[in-house]
């Protein structure tokens, strides 16, 4: 077949001798215009998973296959045994599409992916660069035969997807249809199975409302709305994990376990592996009775069976978030008259507001987690001139020097530690096969979080132990300035994220650069590290006091270096000369920034000012927790990295924008 054709191409080549191409080209991204193809060590053969893959198709007379890189719960961060993409493609980026027709295969990725999937995927895969559903249409379009039929999973489908593909495909004689079976399961013979660990509850001392507490809250939120929902479907993980408090293990660096909620108004309904609760736990969620207050305990799988029933009956309304909730789920909630939907469900839309115990809390565990981030800084700063450190052996010092820090559950992702070239990925995490020697020549940016059993934490630093470049140095301090003038704006409470990023840009957009990523996302207790609906983005809700989220601007330049500066930030209540309900954010990660990388001429007397502000804070609470931990080199660094900074050299200009603007912007929400 067509899609084999580079394995027959290098066959031929080698035969006949012609070996110099491979010879001549070397990287760590594959070419496969040469002959023979070059394919890195990272890149991974897929030529059996694809033919296997066909070969159900075909029993399915299906002319294509979808693969979405997310779970049954819509999840961003996956488990392994819901990585479909990575073992169909070879690519593990976190976001991804991938379609195999019968001659074809082609991946869909952002550009933050861009060439980590041309390290990783050999070229049975064409890699397509525009992520729109209407881009992937069309290629469909193009490569399915008229009346040819489109299958998918509608368990991995959200509705969104679902209809921005059959818009797209309307009047193409092409249609989707929904496979009751994964088939990329049924190719894939060592598909990893779920943790057999069990599910835990939260102690006491980090809980301020108890599970039947939030239960009642969100009831009260079903009797209030005036569509009347007779019963609410949780679909997203952290959704149980926030309403029962509980944790689990199913999902790498994120405590959440597989689980649906079906709640109404008198009844509790838990879809779970009841397997993995223990005789304390079932004991906790009251599961031996069936009042109000009472959890009913079913099986995971039967979540679609149960709904069903629940839905046959008259009267009923499911609340359903969209945001999160499957088409499997969503096509079986008929009529319409029976479904209320809204883009998150109150459950996820009331986690976002932080309660006092939870604010309290998180900012603890962020002073410990800065102790460790000045661990690795020090000890870098140390060894790097010695020559011996690499980025794998930084990301394993992060992470060693966290688990010592109290309640410590392990990291919250996987550690980007990146120098060089590598920095320019922005997604960018070491392998033994990318792995770079750390050295005083190249900036180095680490971007790393912590579990704690009081918060999750996620923190970006980039240094330069040598002498960085003019445009270095100007690159980082607009990153910078970017950073400080999102922390320090003021705005209306119930203004959205999405009407003051562009604060986040500013500074660069002044001299032409920029970067592609978002400037933030909210952040949890004890949960994912990318905590939905907060942010800056379209689809995130509007701002409220109690509300954490990361500010992370930056800069790439490919090839060369990267830059980001992130920090976790909550927004809190403010004082104005006139207006109320005002909120500003207050930035509780507490690591200082590379001095020698900040162009104090470039700052405006109200950026540094707020700089000089916020290392006075590091000074107060961190500085207070090094003494409490009797580490006193760290202590000593810190306080040599802190020290304020003169206004002699500050641009006399000031960057701030004026209030009036966020207020119209608030106005056009």
């Amino acid at each position: 077949m067509p899609s084999y054709g580079w394995l027959l191409a290098l066959t031929l080549a080698a035969l006949a001798g012609n070996t110099a191409a491979a010879v001549t080209y070397e990287g760590t991204e594959r070419n496969c215009s040469v002959i023979p193809p070059y394919l890195p060590s990272t890149a991974v053969n897929t030529t059996l998973q694809l033919q296997q893959l066909r070969q159900q198709m075909h029993l399915m007379s299906i002319s294509a296959y979808i693969i979405p890189g997310t779970d049954a719960h819509l999840s961003e961060y996956i488990a392994s045994r819901d990585a479909r993409v990575a073992f169909m493609t070879g690519f593990t980026g976190s976001a991804g599409t991938a379609v195999v027709t019968q001659s074809k295969a082609a991946l869909w990725t952002d550009s933050r992916y861009w060439v980590q999937a041309e390290r990783q995927m050999d070229c049975n895969w064409e890699l397509e660069k525009d992520v729109s559903v209407s881009s992937l249409a069309q290629w469909l379009i193009s490569e399915v035969p008229s009346g040819g039929e489109i299958g998918f999973d509608p368990f991995l489908f959200s509705l969104k997807t679902q209809e921005e593909y059959a818009i797209n495909l309307e009047s193409s004689n092409r249609t989707l249809k929904s496979m009751p079976d994964n088939l990329v399961d049924k190719v894939w013979k060592d598909r990893p199975p779920i943790p057999p660990d069990s599910l835990t509850r939260l102690p006491d001392r980090v809980i301020q409302r108890s599970w039947q507490t939030k239960v009642e809250l969100i009831r009260n939120q079903m009797r209030d709305n005036p569509y009347e929902p007779t019963a609410l479907l949780l679909s997203a993980l952290d959704e149980t994990a926030w309403l029962f408090n509980m944790r689990g293990n199913d999902i790498p660096y994120n405590p959440f376990f597989y689980s649906y909620t079906l709640l109404t108004m008198d009844e509790i309904w838990v879809f779970l592996h009841s397997n993995r609760l223990t005789d304390d736990l079932k004991a906790y969620l009251n599961s031996s009775c069936t009042g109000p207050l009472c959890v009913q305990l079913k099986n995971y799988e039967d979540v679609l069976s149960h709904l069903k029933t629940y839905v046959a009956q008259p009267g009923v309304k499911v609340w359903i978030g969209t945001e999160y909730t499957n088409y499997a789920l969503y096509e079986i909630i008929t009529p319409q008259d029976k479904l209320m939907t809204s883009s998150y469900s109150p459950v996820l839309t009331t986690k976002a507001v932080k309660d006092d115990k939870e604010q309290q809390i998180l900012r603890d565990a962020h002073v410990r987690d800065a102790v460790a981030v000045i661990q690795l800084l020090m000890w870098l700063e140390q060894a790097v001139p010695k020559g011996s450190e690499t980025e794998l052996s930084a990301a394993e010092y992060v992470n060693n020097r966290r688990s010592q820090q109290k309640d410590s559950r392990g990291p919250s992702f996987e550690t980007i530690s990146a120098s060089g070239p590598n920095a320019a990925l922005a997604h960018y995490s070491p392998t033994e096969e990318t792995n770079r020697k750390l050295t005083v020549d190249e900036m180095y940016l680490v971007d790393s979080g912590g579990q704690y059993l009081d918060g999750t934490t996620d923190i970006t630093r980039t240094v330069h132990w040598g002498t960085p470049t003019a445009m270095q140095r100007e690159a980082f301090t607009r990153v910078l300035m970017g950073n400080i003038e999102l922390s320090r704006t003021i705005f209306p409470s119930g203004t959205r994220g999405v009407n003051m990023e562009m604060l986040g840009r500013r500074a660069l957009w002044q001299v032409g650069l920029n970067y592609g990523h978002g400037t933030g996302h909210g952040v949890g207790n004890y949960f994912g590290v990318h905590e939905w609906p907060v942010g800056f983005q379209s689809n995130n809700v509007a701002f409220r006091a109690g509300m954490f989220t990361s500010i992370e601007p930056g800069y790439y330049k490919d090839n060369d270096f990267g830059i980001r500066i992130e920090d976790i930030v909550v927004t809190v209540p403010v004082n104005t000369k006139y207006g109320h309900n005002f909120l500003t954010f207050d930035t509780v990660s507490l690591v200082p920034y590379d001095r020698k990388l900040i162009d104090t001429s470039l700052l405006s007397s109200e950026q540094l000012e707020w700089l000089n502000n916020y290392y006075k804070t590091i000074r107060e609470l961190v500085g207070a927790e090094l003494d409490k931990q009797k580490l006193k080199e760290e202590k000593d660094w810190m306080l040599k990295h802190t020290e304020p900074f003169s206004s002699a050299s500050v641009c006399s200009s000031s960057l701030t924008v004026v209030a009036l603007a966020i207020t119209l912007l608030h106005n056009l929400v």
